[in-house]
């Protein structure tokens, strides 16, 4: 539901204790006399903050200044029947007085009867226990593409700058960002003296730090591409199927966004790097999650962690949301150890998994699927779930092909690469890439390039995890023969 219809709904509804969670105050009053400018009556407006008092009306300037319950007592004594909105400043921090406390859950029949309602300003949720039956709660959301569209272009044209070709780029790059934030960043790119093409680089880097600032979701600036994993071909095709699900076509055609895909298998087989690659492809913004850090000690925190990650997220949209190893922190406990923290949490992302209807493909990765929560794998949290296995011959021959060009553009033809595949065998993608890196040291200590004979002396002498953990990947290559699962490969 739109800001403003519920806005409406809620006033229509006699709630008349409102409580909006925003950092954008002059936003929201805009917003609000907008949507009250059309009202068949008269509506009058009044402001308050602790500073200043009432300052809107010269008749009530400074009143009640550095008095937040005579702020209260001022509402009371409006006796008269026209509609009055009081919107109060940063008064959250007030809310714990015992005497606040008392005066809000007095006032509630006066504010009816004078036809009067309070709205409460505040950046972050604070409501006291006693409160909560009283006061409603409404997000106001970040600008829409619309409104960032309406002022990057006010701010251009201000500028004299022709912004035809960067216009939507622009729009994309600002979603998650206040009105406020954007004209700062507009600004930064006025005074670097730079070309119009860096000021979306310049607002990538801003968007980073905003990220960084939740110390539990990271901003990614992506390299890899599909053609950087070899093999997975099952799991390319049904990924490139979804390319441009987020467009503007797309929508018009009638698809549903696609919810994400759960990447299980074994250990250093391209998980990690598929979540990568589907960033760079669908060339949407990478946000990867820690999981760890969403537990807190503090009782309530970890889910109030839980809600921020999925607020930005959806701030973010469209984006790529990388869960990765998912089943350390979810796993079928058996004993509650926790009070039921990560329960809460869980149910949390898994509700949100069910039924958003933002565009967040979010990407989990899991190296034990049969460690994970049956409900986190029950049809409709995930689009698809594909398991990556070992890497085959072809691919493995693929891997080595890819590396070898990296690392050895003009002369990686020289390399007996199909030796080296079948010598491979239950070896995983990481691994070859760092038997390169082995042989390699081993060269360049020697003072020499490195040659297929000692890439085939470390393979000799290394032993890969399929030998060292067999029972626990025969298991899940078992697991994924019962068709349960899609194969990547």
């Amino acid at each position: 539901m739109l800001f403003q219809e519920k806005i409406k709904l809620l006033l229509a509804s006699q709630e008349v204790c409102l409580y909006v969670v925003t950092e954008e105050e002059d936003r929201f009053i805009k917003t609000i006399q907008n949507i009250l400018k059309n009202h068949e009556r008269s509506i009058s407006i009044y402001f308050w903050d602790f500073i200043e008092g009432y300052h809107n009306n010269p008749n009530y300037t400074s009143q009640e200044s550095r008095n937040p319950l005579g702020a209260l007592e001022f509402i009371e004594k409006q006796k008269n029947k026209q509609i009055k909105f009081f919107i109060l400043k940063d008064y959250h921090v007030f809310l714990n007085d015992i005497s606040i406390i008392r005066k809000v859950k007095n006032l509630i029949q006066c504010l009816r009867e004078s036809n009067s309602y309070i709205i409460i300003l505040a950046p972050e949720i604070q409501i006291p226990r006693l409160l909560k039956e009283i006061i409603n709660v409404v997000e106001f959301p970040l600008p829409n593409y619309e409104e960032i569209r309406a002022e990057l272009q006010r701010l251009f044209d201000i500028l004299h700058l022709d912004s035809t070709f960067y216009i939507d780029n622009l729009c994309l790059a600002c979603k998650g960002f206040s009105i406020d934030r954007i004209r700062k960043s507009i600004s930064k790119f006025v005074f670097s003296n730079k070309s119009l093409e860096s000021i979306i680089s310049i607002i990538t880097e801003e968007k980073k730090e905003l990220i960084c600032q939740t110390d539990v979701l990271d901003l990614y600036t992506i390299q890899d591409q599909w053609e950087d994993i070899g093999g997975l071909d099952n799991l390319k095709l049904w990924l490139s199927k979804r390319a441009f699900s987020f467009s503007n076509q797309a929508f018009n055609y009638g698809l549903p966004a696609p919810k994400g895909v759960l990447l299980v298998g074994v250990q250093g087989t391209g998980k990690s790097l598929s979540a990568k690659a589907i960033s760079k492809q669908w060339q949407l913004p990478l946000l990867k999650l820690d999981i760890g850090k969403v537990f807190a000690s503090l009782v309530g925190e970890s889910e109030e962690r839980m809600r921020e990650v999925i607020r930005l997220a959806e701030q973010l949209e469209p984006c790529v949301l990388w869960v990765d190893e998912i089943d350390k922190a979810f796993t079928k406990i058996l004993v509650n150890t926790d009070s039921g923290t990560t329960n809460r949490v869980l149910s949390s992302f898994l509700t949100w998994l069910s039924e958003k209807k933002s565009h967040v493909f979010v990407v989990a990765t899991a190296n034990n699927i049969l460690a994970l929560p049956t409900e986190l794998l029950r049809k409709g949290r995930f689009d698809e779930i594909f398991f990556l296995d070992l890497p085959t011959l072809k691919e493995r021959y693929s891997i080595f092909t890819i590396h070898l060009k990296k690392v050895r553009p003009l002369t990686w033809q020289s390399y007996d690469i199909t030796r080296l595949s079948r010598k491979t065998l239950n070896f995983s993608g990481a691994e070859i890439k760092q038997l390169i890196v082995e042989a390699m040291y081993n060269a360049f200590y020697e003072k020499r390039d490195f040659t297929t004979e000692d890439i085939v002396y470390v393979i000799e002498e290394s032993i890969p995890l399929a030998f060292t953990d067999q029972d626990t990947i025969v298991s899940l290559q078992n697991w994924a023969k019962t068709g349960k699962v899609r194969l990547a490969s």
